[in-house]
């Protein structure tokens, strides 16, 4: 009785003189050099529409003149309020600036989980700052928040019971030692008109890190205050077109060091 079962290649061997085997690669290169010209064409398509786009933004830019008068023209910056960009808000009247330090082990998604835990309770994060530790596959987070003391023991008691932190403390700015760094972006031609913003710059230790004919950047690392405060100053001027600044980092001024004790302590259990 003959099976209606289709035969493979392997099944039939006959593979030297059935020719099945060769069709059916012939058409499979086919289909990928078929795939190939439409994800070429497809590719073009897109550079082009591209390049037209970064064409036309540049003749926009050319039609409008020099870029040095356009930057001069706004060179004036109207001085920044509270609730809009740029501006310092001071609306956190009766609480305190608590910094988290946070350990935690190098897996994708733990940040999600840490941050989770702000949003859960209505509390808006300051700034944030990851960076790998000194320990081996250890990352620490740290976060600054406005909050009352009994928020942030909850916050820190909530972090830490994540499976995948191994430690959270909280600290107020005179346990820890804090440093930031901030970019500002000025107007060349109101420095170069106004010597009272270099002497600023210079009383502040911040130092002149580009400067070019449109715009001049000046870095300054410090503590919060004095970043801040520099800020302020310049900004009253009215020459600062950009502001920005990282998160802080933060080292404690303890003798010891709780994760180490904490991975010593763990390790001895674990040999127990």
């Amino acid at each position: 009785m003959k099976s209606d079962k289709k035969q493979g290649a392997a099944e039939c061997g006959d593979c030297n003189t059935c020719g099945k085997c060769d069709a059916l690669e012939q058409e499979m290169l086919g289909f990928d050099e078929a795939v190939r010209r439409a994800a070429a064409v497809d590719r073009d398509s897109y550079e082009k529409s591209l390049r037209r786009q970064r064409s036309g933004l540049l003749n926009s830019e050319m039609e409008q003149g020099d870029q040095h008068e356009t930057f001069k023209r706004n060179a004036v910056v109207r001085p920044s309020t509270p609730a809009h960009e740029g501006a310092i808000v001071s609306s956190h009247e009766g609480l305190t600036l608590y910094t988290l330090i946070i350990y935690s082990e190098n897996f994708a998604g733990i940040l999600n989980q840490i941050t989770a835990v702000f949003t859960r309770r209505q509390v808006n994060i300051e700034s944030l700052n990851v960076c790998a530790s000194s320990t081996p596959g250890v990352h620490k987070y740290t976060i600054t928040c406005y909050c009352k003391p009994e928020m942030a023991e909850m916050l820190t008691q909530q972090i830490e019971k994540r499976i995948d932190v191994l430690q959270a403390n909280c600290f107020l700015d005179d346990e820890i030692f804090i440093l930031e760094t901030s970019l500002m972006k000025l107007s060349t031609p109101k420095v170069l008109a106004d010597k009272n913003i270099s002497r600023t710059v210079r009383r502040f230790d911040a130092r002149f890190v580009e400067v070019n004919p449109t715009y001049t950047i000046v870095e300054k690392t410090g503590i919060t205050e004095d970043v801040l405060e520099l800020f302020r100053q310049l900004d009253e001027i009215g020459c600062v077109l950009q502001f920005v600044r990282t998160g802080r980092i933060a080292v404690t001024k303890s003798n010891v060091e709780r994760l180490d004790q904490y991975i010593a302590r763990r390790e001895e259990d674990y040999n127990s």
